[in-house]
């Protein structure tokens, strides 16, 4: 069975998960129009493997191990492509240097002292609110891949893009607004689908879906528009980085007060 077009482009772009012959793109290495709208889903489905290989090693390890394959294995499943985006980002906006300089720091595949001190940075918290969650880590989890995948929808539709050129432009030139409703209505029933299974208090989960709903959106909002005043818009590398940083988010808000 040949899959959607835009759940394949999906796959490809988010992760390195091997697809059958049948199930490639045409035009490999582009964006097609309606991938945006299944971002949200294969957050999930990133979410989900990494939540099988974290239960595996909680059985075996216990509970540290646990956290921290966890959140290994959403950096390895999307092939570290956000993390080098939010590396990349901090390199830049850090350095304090005029806007044509920070884009072409962006493109410098080197790390330097910010790249490396926001990446331990944000993985570190990762796991600490992993762990926090306790028994609900499982479910801070695929809230938070989900809400990642769906933060670079939401930056590219509404910030321009910084280059002319580039896997960020390429991205922000399908959009649709279709199917960036279809991403939010996505993200929003998924988030309350995972906050509701089987939770006994409805008012809680509910209380839960919605806080960190806000505080993802809040957050991704305002940082896209920050970056964007100092960079003139928005790069592939942003979008990774606002999606590491809607990941962090998203556990703090699903860990907190547990």
């Amino acid at each position: 069975m040949r899959l959607p077009a835009g759940l394949i482009s999906a796959l490809q772009w988010l992760t390195v998960l091997p697809l059958p012959a049948r199930n490639t793109v045409a035009a490999e290495g582009t964006f097609v129009l309606g991938v945006a709208a299944w971002f949200p889903w294969v957050g999930l489905l990133i979410g989900g493997l990494a939540c099988g290989a974290a239960w595996l090693s909680g059985v075996a390890w216990g509970e540290t191990v646990r956290a921290v394959v966890l959140v290994l294995m959403v950096a390895a499943l999307s092939g570290g492509l956000h993390l080098d985006g939010l590396s990349d980002t901090f390199d830049a906006l850090l350095s304090w240097r005029p806007r044509e300089q920070k884009l072409a720091i962006m493109r410098d595949s080197r790390i330097g002292a910010m790249g490396a001190l926001a990446l331990i940075a944000v993985l570190a918290l990762k796991f600490a609110w992993v762990s926090a969650a306790r028994e609900e880590w499982w479910r801070a989890a695929l809230v938070a891949t989900v809400l990642g995948r769906w933060a670079m929808v939401h930056a590219a539709f509404f910030f321009p893009a910084a280059r002319e050129s580039g896997m960020g432009q390429q991205f922000r030139a399908q959009l649709r607004a279709s199917d960036v409703r279809m991403a939010w209505v996505a993200s929003a029933l998924l988030v309350l689908l995972i906050s509701l299974a089987g939770e006994p208090n409805v008012l809680v989960a509910l209380a839960r879906a919605g806080l960190a709903l806000t505080v993802v959106g809040v957050t991704v909002h305002a940082l896209a528009a920050r970056w964007t005043r100092a960079l003139g818009g928005l790069t592939g590398d942003t979008y990774g980085a606002l999606c590491e940083i809607a990941e962090a988010a998203a556990l703090a808000a699903m860990s907190a007060w547990r």
